[in-house]
């Protein structure tokens, strides 16, 4: 009786940890500022397809995928896409200033220098690292380092069919 209930528990067990882990992330609901001053919510978000970007001006991987972000906003803003790019707490809020209007970046860059954003999305650490999300609000993807834009245009491209 004991081994039949040990057998049943283990079974539950298993099935629970499978279901859990092909659920995904829904993304905390958190107000950005952008530099321009407009307020982004991930509430108003839900029913596109988004990447949250965390990068840094002193990052070189950061710096070496922006153009690759640029097309990629571009490519897709048309669609129910967009980018918000998140530089680091410790990024001085001039250099972020300065290195978007140099570089004329499309779309919506914030500070976060109170750590709010980063600690919402699991305590983001690295630069770069883009979060992928989809029209429900639920994390697809987390990458850490320079994006590969090919494989990320594939899952953009699948989850704007969806």
């Amino acid at each position: 009786m004991l081994k039949k209930f040990s057998i049943i528990v283990f079974i539950l067990i298993s099935i629970t940890l499978i279901f859990m882990s092909t659920q995904k992330k829904l993304v905390p609901q958190i107000d950005m500022l952008t530099i321009s001053g407009e307020t982004i919510s991930t509430k108003d978000l839900k029913g596109s397809v988004y990447l949250v970007n965390f990068w840094a001006t002193d990052c070189p991987g950061c710096i070496e995928e922006m153009p690759g972000l640029i097309d990629t906003f571009n490519k897709y803003k048309n669609k129910n896409f967009t980018v918000i790019a998140v530089s680091m707490f410790y990024d001085p809020p001039s250099r972020v200033l300065s290195y978007t209007e140099k570089n004329k970046l499309p779309f919506p860059v914030t500070l976060d220098l109170d750590k709010n954003i980063m600690n919402s999305f699991d305590d983001i650490k690295l630069t770069p690292t883009s979060v992928l999300i989809n029209k429900k609000g639920q994390v697809v993807n987390t990458i850490i380092g320079v994006l590969d834009f090919k494989d990320l245009h594939e899952k953009i491209d699948l989850m704007l069919k969806n």
